[in-house]
């Protein structure tokens, strides 16, 4: 699937032990295999199967999504801020295409 795109919502600056609110949605399908186009043809099962959050590559949050997902996955997670750092975001879809996304959080 080509041109993916995701949003991330995170807060760029926060105090050292704050807990923070990460929320984003990637703009995808999420096509069960079980509906049918206005022709009656059945739609290809396309879904993503997992996603992971890191922070400074460390694992902070992850989650496996099922073919009942919405298309247009949107999650949202909390997260202690220790340090400053990257937090990254990766969708691994059904056929193997990796998408991400990340934002820099500063914490004073």
């Amino acid at each position: 699937m080509q041109g993916v795109a995701s949003r991330l919502l995170v807060p760029s600056t926060a105090k050292k032990g704050d807990v923070i609110e990460v929320k984003t949605i990637i703009m995808h399908p999420m096509d069960s295999g079980y509906s049918k186009d206005q022709n009656g043809k059945t739609i290809p099962r396309e879904i993503i199967e997992t996603f992971s959050a890191a922070y400074n590559g460390k694992q902070v949050f992850k989650m496996q999504l099922q073919p009942s997902i919405s298309s247009n996955p949107f999650v949202s997670f909390f997260m202690k801020a220790e340090q400053s750092g990257t937090l990254e975001l990766t969708w691994v879809d059904q056929d193997g295409s990796v998408y991400k996304n990340q934002a820099q959080i500063t914490v004073t």
